[in-house]
């Protein structure tokens, strides 16, 4: 069963038979990229101490996967609904199992890194394609329900990482948190050829090349050197890096304005809610990744935990995410994300507040668990709700891409968090430890949290989730809410 040219196969009921494998395909999918981003957080004191290498190396562990990840999930959507989500979707998985056999038998850092520049490629084709396909198969009244579900077990997978990655540290080698991906991709090609059916947008045109370049380019120059000035200073390498990240980052929004089918069509963002989400996208998730990646640094290198007893202290967020997440997904589709995406990321922010108790004389109960838990709660009322208005903000032939811009802004968004934040806390000069900037850190994660909050309460008005008409060159639109009615509109 193929579709194309629009929607015609959006009639699969969530309860269905053929549903429920397309949930779980799609699950299992994404689940593995996610798995992955979360799982070598707390695989990487071992990481250091195993291959060498500072502090800037285990930045480049974590940027390298997702440098090539944000740039290329844009062309990731673009190529799954021009030639086909689920067959995009299948490639990208194969590519992603490969690269991750090269990280488990990389013999040093620098060929660690290479391996996770080519995970990130595998991830920018599976990643969209998993909500797409559910955008293009599960009918409309049941979509809320299903993006929540992926959104919350999706989000489980994530949140177990630090766990999964603890324990096979602790009991084998941190190279089984690469292994590990194998027979979870595997699974999940299984499932997905056999029960998954077929969509595309069928749009003509041959896909992006010049501004995935150009984007890749941008964002590996700037990063490189937001990662190494602080290490080497202003040198000719840091200083080129620098330069052609700039270049590269201006001239992308000019190259796709004027390409005849880009990777990133700017008219997206004529919506207010997709850009409105879209922004908060950036801040929720920076905060996130940010916070995340130091956390787990200061429970091992500050408090003295051991990998599998830092992984098991953030369990309790995987718990909540596991019970809440599906029935938030389903509450915003009823009345509307704005409350809820309001109140999450104040949540969020409340529980790094609380993180910042943990510090050296503290113990779990008292410096750990209550961050965690508000934190949980916080985030499970978010990720939904959030992805939920992305995806009703276009309509059902652009999914894929819509999906990969807002994929693509999250992992942009942990890129420069990864990048900046120690910088910002004060970590990065020789000498530094987690432990000198985890506080104030966890102050500035909570500020983006709540500075996420109050963009989508001023930008995303609507009562109900609603697809907003794309404004045409040249054509008059009529404003059909004259309170919300932007130039956009005019």
């Amino acid at each position: 069963m193929t579709s194309t040219d629009g929607n015609p196969t959006a009639t699969i009921p969530l309860a269905s038979r053929t549903g429920r494998w397309i949930i779980a395909g799609t699950i299992l999918g994404s689940g593995v990229a996610f798995l992955d981003g979360s799982v070598v957080n707390v695989a990487l004191p071992a990481i250091g101490r195993d291959t060498g290498g500072g502090f800037a190396v285990l930045q480049w562990v974590l940027d390298a996967y997702l440098l090539t990840l944000s740039a290329l999930l844009l062309l990731g959507g673009a190529l799954g609904d021009r030639y086909g989500r689920r067959r995009v979707f299948q490639i990208g998985l194969v590519v992603f199992t490969l690269a991750s056999l090269g990280c488990g038998l990389a013999p040093s850092g620098e060929l660690l890194i290479v391996a996770r520049l080519l995970q990130g490629v595998g991830g920018a084709l599976l990643v969209p394609g998993s909500l797409a396909l559910i955008n293009s198969t599960i009918r409309s009244e049941d979509r809320g329900r299903a993006v929540g579900t992926w959104a919350g077990l999706t989000g489980v997978s994530s949140a177990l990482g630090p766990f999964i990655g603890g324990w096979l540290v602790d009991a084998a080698s941190w190279r089984w948190v690469f292994f590990i991906n194998v027979p979870l991709a595997a699974l999940a090609l299984h499932v997905t050829a056999r029960h998954v059916p077929e969509t595309r947008s069928g749009r003509p045109g041959s896909p992006d090349l010049a501004g995935a370049a150009t984007i890749t380019l941008g964002l590996a120059g700037a990063i490189y050197a937001l990662i190494e000035l602080p290490a080497r200073g202003w040198n000719p390498v840091t200083i080129a890096a620098l330069v052609v990240g700039v270049a590269g980052l201006v001239a992308f929004p000019l190259l796709e304005h004027r390409g005849r089918n880009p990777i990133l069509p700017l008219n997206l963002f004529a919506s207010r809610q997709f850009t409105g989400a879209n922004l908060t996208t950036f801040t929720v998730y920076a905060a996130l990744s940010g916070a995340l990646f130091l956390l787990s640094l200061q429970l091992q290198q500050t408090l003295g935990y051991s990998a599998l007893r830092a992984g098991v202290a953030t369990l309790p967020i995987t718990v909540i995410m596991l019970l809440i997440s599906g029935r938030m997904g389903a509450l915003a589709q009823r009345t509307g994300p704005r409350l809820p995406m309001t109140i999450g990321p104040f949540g969020c922010a409340a529980g790094l507040a609380l993180l910042t108790w943990a510090q050296p004389g503290s113990t779990y109960l008292t410096g750990v668990l209550p961050g965690v838990l508000v934190f949980g709660l916080g985030l499970s009322v978010t990720v939904a709700p959030l992805t939920s208005a992305v995806l009703a903000s276009v309509t059902a032939d652009r999914a894929g891409v819509a999906s990969g811009v807002n994929n693509a802004i999250s992992r942009l968004a942990g890129l420069v968090a990864v990048a900046v934040l120690p910088l910002v806390a004060g970590m990065t000069g020789p000498g530094d430890t987690v432990a000198d900037g985890f506080g104030f850190a966890m102050l500035v994660s909570a500020g983006a949290f709540v500075l996420g909050g109050v963009l989508f309460w001023c930008t995303i008005g609507a009562r109900r989730l609603a697809v907003e008409p794309m404004p045409l060159p040249g054509v008059q639109q009529a404003c059909q809410d004259p309170c919300t009615c932007t130039d956009a509109h005019r």
